[in-house]
């Protein structure tokens, strides 16, 4: 969502409270966000809400401005509606522009992503249902809604969905498509033997690499995951299944001959035991001499390619980020965390990350859901280069 300009509509429901957080999470991505709201919206949240939260006065005037509503279709790369109520869903379906909301749909190409929000009997109702079907006919998607708890204590489908799976439905619909990029994503912690029993290993999950591999997936990417987690694959991704550091190395370097980007996210271990047993050691045996010695470099390895793809590094520190910078040499891209900070780093749904380049400054991003932080490394790579760079 980097540097894109986002219109958030808000219209009156009870939900017009999470609209809030899903404004500051659009603009914690690096969106630039402005919001219009309807009279009815007002009735629910104020507008020094979202001022504050998107440095933007909210729109919600028609009048007393020259065409307000030409000038923000103009400028929107996506628009938003959340909560979409029935009311406005019916405006826009049926082509009035009776307030800016509305009439800047109206007026706009961009694609328009609706989340709807009401009562499940409103939802159900065939009226509603032949203005989604018209809607999206006319080329707006919908995200939701979801089943759960209404207003007044009612139960049924008819629930906003979560701003977090809003701002991934946003994404996939306006950030730059990845069709035609061939990309290798690796992804939990590799395990090295002691014997046939015991390993050497580290805490990683999987979750930062398989949201890398989903976000690809999601853009139309051609994905290969090279894993050591049982979590579950994107849909359509290429798994490969490995274990230890050197099978990992070797389904690697088997395809990055046909790959654009590889994004190294897994957490291979740099030591493994020089002669693992082929019997389980036994306790009455006493504690075994382990005779260390260094697995492959696979980013190295890479790096020294002929023919390279775009390599993107992962750097788990248990400390300071900027201890980083000695492995951002062999990448083009490295992304450094604290694994021992709070929400950052093993098993969390969060991280927080820096980022560093070969030709420039750190770029230290905000705690974000490691889905956001996919999204945005995405934009990332897709601003640096392209398929066949």
């Amino acid at each position: 969502m980097l540097h894109r300009r986002i219109l958030l509509g808000v219209s009156g429901g009870v939900a017009a409270y999470k609209s809030a957080y899903l404004a500051r999470r659009l603009v914690e991505q690096g969106a630039d966000v402005q919001v219009i709201m309807t009279e009815a919206a007002k009735r629910f949240v104020g507008e020094q809400t979202f001022a504050a939260v998107t440095g933007k006065r909210v729109a919600s005037e028609l009048f007393g401005h020259v065409s307000p509503h030409t000038e923000l279709a103009r400028w929107a790369d996506g628009i938003v509606i959340a909560p979409a109520t029935a009311t406005t869903m019916a405006r826009i379906a049926g082509g009035l522009a009776e307030d800016l909301l509305s009439a800047t749909v109206l007026a706009t190409k961009p694609p328009v992503l609706f989340a709807p929000a009401m009562h499940t009997e409103m939802w159900e109702n065939p009226a509603t249902q032949r203005n989604v079907e018209t809607l999206t006919r006319y080329g707006h998607r919908f995200v939701g809604p979801a089943s759960g708890v209404l207003a007044g204590g009612d139960v049924g489908e008819g629930r906003m969905v979560e701003p977090e799976e809003i701002v991934t439905a946003l994404s996939a619909m306006i950030d730059p498509t990845l069709e035609g990029w061939r990309v290798l994503v690796t992804a939990g912690g590799t395990r090295e033997p002691i014997d046939p029993v015991r390993y050497i290993g580290n805490r990683s999950t999987g979750k930062m690499g398989y949201a890398i591999a989903d976000a690809a997936a999601r853009r139309g990417a051609d994905v290969t995951l090279v894993t050591t987690s049982s979590l579950v694959p994107p849909s359509g991704a290429k798994v490969v299944a490995v274990e230890t550091a050197q099978q990992m190395a070797d389904a690697v370097l088997l395809e990055a001959p046909t790959q654009d980007v590889i994004v190294m996210a897994a957490a291979v271990a740099d030591f493994k035991p020089g002669a693992p047993s082929g019997t389980k050691l036994r306790r009455a045996d006493g504690p075994p001499e382990l005779d260390l010695s260094p697995t492959v470099d696979i980013l190295g390895s890479l790096g020294k390619l002929a023919k390279r793809p775009y390599l993107v590094g992962f750097a788990a520190e248990a400390g300071p980020a900027a201890h980083a910078v000695d492995k951002a040499s062999r990448a083009d891209l490295t992304v450094a965390n604290d694994v021992t900070a709070a929400g950052s780093g093993f098993a969390t749904d969060t991280n927080q990350v820096t980022i560093f380049e070969n030709d420039g400054p750190a770029d230290s991003w905000p705690l974000m859901s490691k889905t956001d932080v996919a999204a945005r490394l995405w934009d990332t790579i897709r601003e640096r280069t392209t398929p066949g760079h």
